[in-house]
């Protein structure tokens, strides 16, 4: 179905796209590959590089909140609010 899709829309090109998708084997599993390629498909996206980030994107693990137990000397630190007036005066001089 990719690669109907992407000769089809990228005419000769579409060849070396799905080659492209192929060649994320080598750093993915056929499970893995195959998943990402649904979903693209699910969303529409179709180059080597959608399926690409879908793959990063489900190898990604969620940061876990950085505790402060047995860490005392730390929980005095007090960071500044950002002032936004400097921001402010940046994108008003661009």
């Amino acid at each position: 179905m990719l690669r109907r899709r992407q000769e089809a829309e990228l005419e000769k090109y579409g060849t070396r796209e799905f080659i492209k998708v192929l060649r994320l084997l080598e750093h993915a599993t056929l499970p893995e590959l195959a998943a990402a390629v649904e979903y693209a498909l699910s969303i529409g996206a179709n180059s080597a590089d959608a399926v690409k980030l879908i793959l990063q994107s489900r190898r990604e693990h969620p940061v876990s909140l950085f505790c402060l137990d047995g860490r005392p000397h730390l929980k005095g630190v007090q960071v500044p609010p950002p002032n936004l007036a400097v921001y402010r005066s940046l994108c008003v001089g661009a």
